[in-house]
């Protein structure tokens, strides 16, 4: 079966050669985000808060284009430029997910797209 991909007319065009979305039956695989925003392709002004808000802004709109939710999310990983920046990464993260809670990973690493602070990529089941 080839693959199913969705790029969303609400986000930014992806940065790269990969789709913003693909469909593999019951599950749907997110491509990594960062906190671009969808009208002038920039990172918001701020910190980690904003930037995972922004996160969460973006992922609404393609689970909508979807026909998700983020209650169909089980996976989620998180990658940090800092973990000096978990805490107010998780602070965010917690008000948009309730229990039970999708599986989680969450790592540190030297640098992401556009300069961004924090990228957050998800498995999503469908029914």
């Amino acid at each position: 079966m080839p693959r199913q991909a969705t790029n969303s007319p609400h986000l930014a065009t992806p940065v790269g050669p990969f789709s913003h979305a693909v469909d593999a039956g019951q599950l749907v695989f997110l491509s990594g985000q960062v906190a671009q925003d969808p009208v002038t392709g920039k990172l918001p002004a701020g910190a980690v808060r904003q930037q995972t808000q922004q996160i969460f802004v973006n992922i609404g709109l393609l689970l909508k284009d979807l026909g998700l939710t983020l209650d169909q999310v089980v996976k989620v990983n998180v990658y940090l430029t800092s973990m000096s920046n978990f805490a107010e990464m998780n602070a965010v993260y917690g008000e948009h997910f309730g229990q039970p809670y999708p599986a989680r990973t969450t790592v540190a690493v030297s640098e992401l797209p556009l300069g961004a602070m924090v990228e957050m990529e998800m498995v999503v089941k469908r029914g």
